[in-house]
């Protein structure tokens, strides 16, 4: 199930490619890249930060280095991969994710960091306000709060006989350091829990450790049979996307994602923000930002736009019809 992703990276090559910084042309603006997932996760969303960048004039290896670092779900490598890019002096620094954004405020206060992130920047204490910055850190929140009734309504069209919802969720331990961010992942388990009262349906809660053991996780589902199964937002979750999603399928059990990229490797269905418009945002800032603008002036971006997205054969494999009102504002992919 993930041969089109490793497909799509090896079709990227040099471009997601970590590459020390002496390899770089010394004469092109080099940045720094720091994303807390995988390098495969993030390829369904770089054609988004390309065109960001081509809209300022930019393009990788031609009039711009990029220095890749990616955590691989080991966010307690954020640190130090952040810390390794303000040695290598880079103009700026990228970063995928509200935890890698907090790891490169950490390591640096100077040099400008452009996040992309699922949590308002301004709540996370990393911008002063979403009007004025105010610091060294500016980006584009993509939403994720705030959706989850509407995830659940589509899955009760899709699914019209559950009764009991799964959540399959981190169990925050590797946040403990983290306020901020730990607050935020409650809030989102809260909106589940709600969501889930409001229709009237049980929830079953799975959480996963830094041993990413998903057999556990799914063992428990097993035992309380859940009709259907949301995923929270993590970068953890999106690099190990391929053993969720072989798990779920394996158990016949239908699995709301958040990120079409999901949906494409064999996920049931999809309901968040567009990544790519994410990305491509800020790519607009990196431009920007070369250019001599100030990420303290630089208002923080939404990511506004919504996508549903169903993966039609995965439907039929689970006996599941699409009702007409999910038809037409779905897109359906094969």
């Amino acid at each position: 199930m993930s041969i089109g992703r490793r497909q799509f990276v090896s079709l990227l090559g040099a471009v997601l490619a970590p590459r020390p910084a002496a390899s770089q042309p010394r004469e092109l603006p080099l940045i720094g890249f720091l994303h807390a997932a995988t390098a495969e996760s993030y390829a369904f969303d770089a054609a988004g930060f390309a065109q960001g960048l081509e809209e300022q004039g930019l393009a990788e290896a031609q009039n711009l280095a990029v220095d890749y670092r990616f955590a691989n779900g080991q966010l307690d490598r954020l640190a130090m991969l952040a810390a390794d890019l303000v040695h290598h002096q880079v103009a700026l620094i990228v970063a995928g994710g509200a935890a890698a954004a907090r790891a490169a405020r950490a390591a640096t206060a100077t040099i400008p960091i452009v996040a992309v992130s699922g949590f308002d920047l301004a709540r996370l204490g990393l911008a002063a306000s979403e009007e004025r910055p105010g610091g060294n850190v500016t980006g584009v929140t993509f939403i994720t709060a705030g959706l989850m009734r509407k995830r659940l309504d589509f899955l009760r069209e899709l699914v019209p006989t559950t009764r009991t919802v799964g959540y399959l969720t981190e169990d925050g331990s590797a946040y403990a350091s983290d306020a901020a961010l730990l607050r935020a992942i409650g809030e989102r388990r809260s909106e589940m829990r709600a969501a889930a009262a409001a229709l009237g349906w049980q929830i079953v809660v799975a959480e996963i450790g830094s041993d990413r053991n998903y057999e556990a996780a799914f063992a428990k589902f097993a035992e309380r049979r859940p009709d259907a199964l949301v995923v929270a937002p993590s970068p953890v979750f999106a690099g190990d996307a391929d053993d969720i999603i072989a798990l779920a399928l394996r158990d016949g059990i239908p699995a709301m994602f958040e990120r079409r990229a999901d949906v494409i490797a064999a996920g049931l269905v999809s309901y968040g923000a567009s990544r790519p418009e994410a990305w491509r945002q800020a790519g607009i800032f990196v431009g920007q930002i070369l250019k001599g603008a100030k990420p303290a002036d630089l208002p923080l971006a939404q990511s506004a736009k919504l996508e549903l997205v169903i993966n039609q054969t995965i439907a039929k494999s689970l006996n599941l019809a699409i009702p007409p009102g999910v038809l037409a504002e779905a897109e359906l992919i094969q």
